[in-house]
């Protein structure tokens, strides 16, 4: 929509969680907590100024307190189809962001034109594309990125409120690494090289990174993350092929891998390819408390891993420090392993 803002609203952080608690249920999933949380105490900048928010159903927890949400703020819930493989699902996914459409139209007093969501399209696709070529660099061996420098740049561009700056900016940052890679000068890990690791499994943010910080002061390093945050959605294009723009998204965003897609194929060919094109010597899954699809799903990837002869570590956790002498212990036994 012309002149709107979309931002991510805050979710990653323990602080809130109390506060959720006291209507949300304690085995609940920490993201849906913590975003909750901020809410009700009115700690998150970005929720308290907000307009509408869009949410999805890609799991139960998050479909019932987006009913609770509803009485702090107008929100939206688009229902996802949890099959790719037929027609009706496409046809279900087309119908709910034309509904969408008609929402925001009706909430803001404005018509959106085709033409508009062309232009959006072409500045999502650009910043898709530039976050991809600034993950791809850690192809390298030894990479230039660390984990926590991947995951700040990841997670910071979501609240940003110009997207055209956001993306003159990645598209400049990685321009910078490529020069100084050409140049030798970019400061890269000593001999002997650090274990290069692959992060897979829920979403993680700047406030829920303690995998992620362990797994460095450790001695390895995270070189990429197929996750929700992460690479999963990179290397999707909308194709120019349809007509109408709300097609176009349809076909695109129907094939990204969430757990709550049955069957998710194309989760675990991407995850062989990364692991492949990333040189990744180890596999850590993370799974947040009670996220039922991931955890499933956790199996399947050991499978995958361990076919390929990598060393694989699932890990369920929660936002709270009270597990990191687990996590130091068990992510220690993984790196011995490489």
């Amino acid at each position: 929509m012309p002149g709107a803002i979309p931002v991510g609203l805050c979710g990653t952080r323990e602080e809130p969680i109390a506060a959720a608690e006291e209507t949300l249920p304690r085995n609940l999933c920490p993201l849906i907590k913590s975003s909750y949380g901020f809410a009700v105490t009115d700690t998150c900048p970005y929720f308290f100024f907000s307009d509408l928010i869009v949410g999805e159903t890609t799991c139960d927890g998050k479909k019932k307190m987006f009913e609770l949400l509803n009485k702090i703020k107008p929100v939206h819930v688009m229902q996802l189809p949890y099959s790719k493989g037929d027609g009706a699902a496409l046809e279900l996914w087309i119908a709910e962001i034309r509904r969408l459409r008609e929402r925001m139209e009706r909430e803001f007093h404005t018509k959106i034109q085709d033409e508009e969501i062309w232009q959006a399209i072409e500045l999502v696709e650009r910043e898709r594309r530039a976050l991809k070529a600034l993950c791809d660099l850690n192809k390298l061996d030894p990479p230039p990125l660390r984990g926590l420098e991947l995951l700040s740049v990841l997670w910071s561009k979501s609240f940003s409120a110009d997207m055209h700056e956001i993306n003159r900016m990645l598209e400049e940052l990685e321009a910078a690494y490529q020069e100084r890679i050409e140049e030798g000068t970019l400061n890269v890990p000593a001999v002997p090289a650090r274990p290069r690791v692959l992060l897979t499994g829920c979403p993680v943010g700047m406030g829920s990174e303690k995998v992620i910080r362990l797994m460095e002061e450790l001695g390895g390093v995270v070189v990429a993350m197929e996750n929700c945050t992460g690479y999963k959605t990179l290397e999707l294009q909308v194709e120019k092929k349809y007509d109408d723009p709300v097609v176009a998204l349809a076909h695109k965003y129907i094939q990204i891998p969430c757990s709550c897609m049955s069957p998710n194929e194309y989760r675990f060919e991407l995850l062989g390819r990364m692991m492949e094109e990333f040189k990744v010597q180890a596999v850590v899954d993370l799974t947040w408390q009670a996220c039922h699809t991931y955890n499933i799903e956790a199996a399947a990837v050991q499978r995958l891993v361990k076919a390929r002869g990598v060393p694989y570590l699932h890990l369920e956790s929660d936002y709270s420090s009270s597990d990191l002498g687990n996590l130091r212990v068990r992510l220690g036994a993984l790196l011995e392993m490489v």
